[in-house]
């Protein structure tokens, strides 16, 4: 792929591997990192759409992106994390999972979208997960989290039929990356089977090839690290 990449979320453990890997790469002429963590013209807030306005704009100054990328979500923070049954059920930390988790990158697809060229091959993906699939769902707990990521799962297949009117080459699509080895997964890494634990150097990659190996026809969908397609 040509033109520029965009990484939202650069400052987390699979955001920064994936700049890293697409600066490594050097199939772009431009690899553009943002996270709230950051300042200047790389800063961007999920919570402040002003934010994420701004950015947008950094971006619009430059070759059009053909790769938008939104690595970020929120499992656990501040003494919040999932809930394990509906007696921990608190409203607020739910607000908060769905504005990082669902409103977030609903807004960085409103500002950054629009950047993209009509008739060109782009790719808008966000990281999901396997345990937003409400079909998958077989355990239980996790609520808000659970909840958040099928949000956003359905935010990316509206915007994939929308996107699509707009430019009939456009693909959008939520990623889960398994579970990597980074401070979201870092409580949870117990129960996790040998081999099934990745360093973010080798997620990114993987997720990556899933993003070169899709089709226009792919729009709209979830897929896992190995390019498989999880259910709704």
């Amino acid at each position: 792929m040509s033109g520029t990449a965009v990484v939202i979320g650069a400052s987390g453990g699979i955001g920064a591997a994936l700049e890293e890997a697409l600066r490594d790469e050097g199939t772009f002429d431009r690899v553009y990192g943002f996270a709230r963590s950051r300042a200047g013209d790389q800063h961007l807030d999920l919570e402040d759409e002003a934010s994420i306005a701004a950015a947008a704009a950094v971006v619009a100054k430059g070759p059009a992106p053909t790769l938008i990328l939104v690595a970020t979500g929120l499992l656990h923070a501040d003494g919040h994390g999932p809930e394990k049954a509906m007696r921990e059920f608190d409203p607020a930390w739910l607000a908060r999972g769905f504005a990082v988790n669902t409103i977030g990158p609903a807004l960085v697809a409103k500002h950054f979208l629009p950047l993209m060229t009509k008739g060109q091959r782009g790719v808008f993906a966000a990281l999901s997960a396997r345990v937003g699939s409400i079909a998958d769902n077989k355990l239980g707990g996790w609520y808000g989290y659970r909840a958040s990521k099928a949000a956003l799962n359905m935010m990316l297949r509206t915007l994939a039929i929308e996107e699509r009117r707009r430019n009939e080459r456009s693909i959008v699509v939520g990623l889960h990356p398994g579970t990597v080895d980074t401070a979201l997964s870092k409580p949870f890494q117990g129960n996790v089977q040998p081999g099934h634990l990745f360093d973010a150097g080798r997620a990114a990659v993987q997720l990556l090839d899933v993003i070169d190996g899709l089709k226009v026809p792919d729009s709209g969908k979830v897929f896992a690290w190995d390019g498989a397609e999880l259910p709704f």
